[in-house]
């Protein structure tokens, strides 16, 4: 017998009897029990949800007072490096006959060139521009990012392989996207140092754009899978680690989102998805 086969107790008069009047608050008690477990639920469903959403709400926070102190750093540390690179220049044109002094000229530059290439990843990371849209085509981005890195490709005896679908192409900003692909590829470098194999795919799926970066070395350890795309978090002895905050950051503001996997025959695949819906929105 269910609670809806029980009278409204409401419903009752004087003629009824005293079992008819216990049944229908009997009824009633079921009733309100059911409303109160719906009740609880929700009510444990909406505080999880806040939960997460006032932790969402914390780590912008955060992350916005990081991202005003590094553009303030990385603005300061640019207007210093300026003067120091031209008084490198001016000391490289005197020791020029010193094989010896030039080599050190030589490691003092390739230093300064690793310090400007962190500003300018704090500068990209603190960006807080919205993406200047135009029609990009990936077939076109691939080949550009893959043929400006060919030396070091060829230096590292890393053979790269390409599947992406002709003509696929996406509203977005060339630059974010550009550079956003570029530290998914060099990212898969540093993780072939002795050479390996660099697989990019970019296929459409259901309302989506996926570009996919996949390499042969050892794949993603411990809880660097979850952590990856964390500011200033990594696991190679130079670089600040915004490379892949980047890459997210850059994901996020196109409306689409960067993941993170090991590949099942071993390496480490990351994959930039885009909404397509950004086209149509825009026709």
């Amino acid at each position: 017998m269910s609670e809806h086969d029980f009278p409204d107790p409401m419903a009752l008069d004087g003629q009824s009897d005293l079992q008819t009047v216990l049944a229908a608050w009997h009824g009633a008690t079921l009733r309100l029990e059911h409303t109160h477990s719906a009740l609880r639920a929700e009510v444990s469903r909406l505080t999880d949800e806040l939960e997460i959403k006032n932790r969402e709400l914390a780590r912008k926070n955060r992350l916005a007072d990081l991202g005003q102190m590094a553009s303030h750093i990385a603005h300061e540390v640019r207007n210093n490096l300026v003067p120091v690179r031209l008084y490198m220049s001016l000391l490289r044109r005197r020791v020029s006959e010193d094989s010896g002094a030039v080599d050190i000229v030589d490691k003092v530059e390739s230093g300064l060139l690793d310090l400007d290439a962190t500003v300018n990843d704090l500068l990209n990371f603190t960006s807080d521009r919205d993406p200047q849209l135009n029609l990009v085509c990936f077939e076109a981005l691939v080949n550009d990012v893959l043929t400006s890195i060919a030396p070091q490709l060829a230096a590292q005896q890393i053979s790269a392989t390409v599947d992406v679908e002709r003509h696929l192409s996406t509203l977005g900003d060339y630059g974010m996207l550009r550079r956003a692909v570029l530290n998914l590829v060099l990212n898969a470098v540093d993780a072939m140092p002795h050479g390996g194999e660099l697989c990019v795919t970019c296929w459409a799926s259901s309302g989506s754009v996926e570009l996919e970066i996949a390499d042969s070395g050892p794949g993603l350890l411990g809880d660097v899978r979850e952590r990856a795309f964390e500011p200033f978090f990594t696991t190679k002895s130079q670089g600040a680690g915004l490379g892949l905050a980047i890459v997210s950051r850059t994901a996020e503001v196109h409306g689409g989102q960067a993941l993170a996997t090991n590949c099942p025959e071993g390496g480490a695949a990351f994959t930039l998805r885009l909404p397509r819906r950004a086209l149509e929105r825009a026709a």
